[in-house]
């Protein structure tokens, strides 16, 4: 926390920093981005949905290995340099549909990461990174508990990748170049798992609502604590709070703790009740979440549309080192017409041939053979 502009401020009754509103910061307030927000975008057509849906290329090549029933899936005996792009499209659904995919001991370089990723898109920049192609992720050793009484952006919360931008991004993904043997985790929850997890009241009450994602939280906090710039203003976007997926069709929730501040159609109080509930809604889903420990040469790629994600802080002194490629995706929309992943299960078990003799038997007693 060496870069806080409070540690510069410290009151003589507490011996402690004085929190200072970004408005009187003078590095936040001096700040001037060099880069304008960016205009809405059509990115390129989905690649998942010029998968097959077996995802037979890819499958027979590896070895599928599901983390939990809602998300997460390792895939092994397998190196992503060598994936031609039929398996790429493959590996897009994949992702789409378990959220995040995992991979250990991979032999990519920067730059072939780099074109592997182009496959899936138009690469993405966050407002902080300085290379157009990919950005760098380090640790976390702050302690954020301490961080967020002098800054106001929850930097150690779960959240989507930018999901502020007018295109957040769809896909990224994360290839760990350094690692510690402990420490440095990060834990991903499916966002399908989270709108399936609420009441039915619960979530034709979100169905309606637009969720306010904003940078400006963000956009200080890296001025202050980091003692850089961001290369762009801050950007406040209202989407969806519950988003429809491009390639499943299914609903997700669309909020996060980390850029969502309120919803628009709410008044302040009845907004930030609903911000707590979800705040325990994520934090609580162990049932939807998975936790990876991370090693060198390890590689996750996940779908920010259907999952939020957050890197566990530790005290760790070994370096942390990742290269992350994320690609533009589309506005975020619902389509009324769509369903949640519960809800479709349901009614594909409902329809298939089995579940009307399934019933008959119930009804009648008769047995059903061992």
């Amino acid at each position: 926390m060496a870069h806080l502009e409070a540690r510069k401020h410290i009151s003589p009754d507490s011996g402690f920093p004085i929190t200072l509103h970004p408005k009187f910061n003078p590095k936040i307030v001096a700040h001037v981005p060099p880069e304008p927000i960016r205009s809405e975008i059509t990115p390129l057509p989905d690649r998942a949905l010029s998968a097959e849906p077996s995802k037979s290329s890819l499958l027979s090549v590896a070895t599928r290995t599901d983390l939990t029933e809602s998300l997460g899936t390792v895939l092994s005996n397998i190196q992503l340099s060598t994936l031609t792009p039929t398996q790429l499209d493959e590996l897009a659904l994949l992702v789409s549909e378990r959220g995040v995919v995992f991979f250990r001991n991979q032999d990519l370089t920067t730059e072939q990461q780099v074109v592997l990723f182009e496959h899936y898109g138009t690469l993405d920049r966050h407002p902080a990174q300085k290379d157009q192609k990919h950005v760098i992720i380090r640790g976390s050793r702050e302690d954020h508990r301490e961080i967020a009484k002098y800054t106001p952006w929850p930097s150690g919360d779960f959240h989507a990748d930018t999901s502020f931008e007018t295109n957040p991004p769809s896909y990224s993904m994360l290839r760990m170049e350094e690692h510690p043997e402990v420490g440095g985790d990060t834990a991903w929850v499916s966002t399908y798992g989270l709108y399936d997890a609420l009441s039915e009241a619960m979530r034709r009450f979100v169905d309606g609502l637009h969720a306010v994602h904003t940078s400006r939280l963000q956009y200080d906090t890296i001025i202050d604590l980091w003692g850089v710039g961001p290369n762009r203003p801050p950007i406040d976007s209202h989407h969806p709070a519950v988003r429809t997926h491009p390639v499943t069709g299914l609903k997700a929730l669309n909020v996060n703790p980390g850029f969502v501040t309120g919803f628009a159609e709410l008044k302040k109080v009845e907004s930030d009740k609903l911000l707590d509930f979800f705040a325990y809604h994520i934090h609580s889903a162990d049932d939807h979440a998975v936790r990876w420990k991370w090693e060198v040469g390890s590689v996750a790629m996940w779908d920010n549309r259907c999952t939020n994600h957050r890197v566990i802080p530790g005290t760790y002194e070994a370096p942390r080192r990742g290269i992350r490629t994320t690609v533009f995706g589309e506005k975020p929309y619902f389509d009324p017409k769509s369903e949640g992943r519960l809800e479709r299960q349901q009614r594909h078990k409902a329809e298939s041939p089995n579940s009307a003799v399934e019933r008959v038997k119930l009804e009648d007693n008769t047995p059903t053979p061992a």
